[in-house]
């Protein structure tokens, strides 16, 4: 299986400046295999150590934080020799050990010759909380589900992905079926690993339902036993209703759906906790289109995204005949699977600020407005061919942005600054004469 990552950590190994580096994101999203499969591809030798219910690991963290004396601990452990050149070093579920957090620092003042890389399922969580980790002293890759395009890899092979990337859009309009046959199988599977992996060694759609019906019992299990037991309940309640939220015309987070006269502070911690977790996205309101877009950002209102469109599929209990039954796939209700599944793709895109815009009367909305650090960009969503888009036309009269982005199940057009691009494509928006490069 393919994952982008594994490019943006050859480029850490070869860094001049490489620092220990932590892998965030959600459980189940792939950290651990990316590891792994890194240390097999990129080195001679791989030192894994798992810290939770390690003690041996907790005791040696508890002493001093002396490199020397930590690195003799690793070779202890695991019975061999580490060589700082031609061995890779991986942390487990390292939050469960706040010190070997805190100790990252020391490595990359005093030791900086070992490669070390750390992930924990829950580290937003132990890094909110307070945990010491050394600020400037490490580096950072998110990951997420597998994205449209790395799935295309896994389930129709890599010749489509590269077209895409490409943009070769005649040859990608030529095969159009074959996009679109994918994307309605990714709308059902998502990008969970389990999941996308099992499907393509079995095409079996009941055996990817039974995955994500097991991924979404383990996210509910985390709930009860890493959050604060006071607000557990709520966190359920936020999370469960997140796709009736969706489901609604207009998708801002609404409290009262949680709970009848529910009120912001009583779901506060419970939402930030899930977003620390990378179980949901929050993709907050804007009302002008000025540079940066978060000094613009309305705090007050905001929409909740799954961190995965399979897992929202499940949760809805959509059923797999839906994919065979033409394009109803991609509207089922109200569109709120093509809006998660576009906000899932925008969030594997580096240094893109997502937002949605609306006008303080609430009679202009853009489903998403995406800023690169150079330009502020409308995106429109369609869940089908029909391209009439109102609001769109009315931000673009108003504003008059160099670049606005329709994306629908429409093939490939570009004219006087607008371009729409096909939903399956939309992973692809930074790439090329899309977005302006400096």
């Amino acid at each position: 299986m393919h994952r982008d990552a594994i490019e943006k950590l050859y480029r850490w190994k070869e860094s001049k400046h490489r620092k220990p580096l932590i892998i965030e994101g959600a459980r189940q999203v792939g950290k651990t295999w990316l590891m792994k499969e890194f240390g097999r591809q990129a080195y001679a030798d791989t030192v894994y150590i798992n810290f939770d219910s390690n003690s041996a690991m907790a005791q040696l963290f508890a002493a001093d934080l002396d490199t020397d004396r930590l690195i003799e601990g690793f070779e202890l452990y695991v019975g061999k020799k580490i060589n700082a050149d031609s061995t890779l070093l991986l942390f487990d579920e390292v939050q469960e050990v706040p010190r070997a957090l805190s100790s990252l620092k020391y490595f990359y003042e005093n030791a900086p010759q070992y490669h070390i890389i750390c992930a924990g399922s829950l580290l937003g969580i132990a890094l909110h909380e307070g945990t010491s980790y050394p600020v400037g002293k490490v580096d950072f890759l998110s990951l997420y589900p597998l994205s449209f395009r790395e799935f295309l890899m896994a389930v129709a092979g890599e010749r489509f992905a590269v077209l895409l990337e490409r943009q070769e859009w005649q040859m990608v309009t030529a095969f159009k079926q074959t996009y679109m046959d994918a994307l309605k199988q990714y709308y059902f599977i998502g990008g969970m690993p389990e999941a996308v992996q099992s499907f393509a060694e079995e095409k079996d759609f009941n055996a990817v339902r039974e995955i994500q019906k097991r991924i979404l019992a383990a996210y509910e299990q985390d709930f009860s036993k890493h959050a604060p037991i006071e607000i557990v309940p709520k966190i359920r309640m936020v999370w469960n209703s997140i796709p009736s939220q969706l489901a609604k015309e207009n998708k801002k987070f609404v409290y009262g759906l949680v709970r009848e006269g529910g009120r912001a502070k009583e779901y506060e911690t419970a939402i930030m906790w899930l977003c620390d977790c990378g179980l949901v996205h929050r993709v907050g309101r804007v009302n002008a289109p000025g540079i940066p877009l978060k000094a613009y950002e309305d705090l007050k209102a905001f929409k909740l995204f799954l961190v995965d469109v399979g897992l929202l599929g499940c949760m809805t209990g959509l059923h797999q005949r839906i994919i065979l039954e033409g394009s109803g796939l991609f509207t089922e209700f109200k569109g709120a699977l093509t809006e998660q599944y576009v906000c899932q793709q925008m969030k594997t895109i580096d240094d893109l600020g997502i937002y949605y815009y609306t006008n303080d009367r609430g009679s202009c909305e853009i489903d998403f407005i995406v800023d690169t650090g150079e330009q502020i960009i409308p995106v429109e969503v369609k869940a089908e061919e029909n391209l009439k888009a109102k609001s769109l036309k009315t931000y673009r009269e108003k504003f008059g942005p160099e670049l606005s982005i329709r994306t629908s199940m429409a093939d490939y057009r570009e004219q006087e600054g607008f371009v729409n691009l096909p939903l399956y494509a939309v992973g692809e928006m930074h790439k090329r004469q899309l977005f302006r490069k400096k």
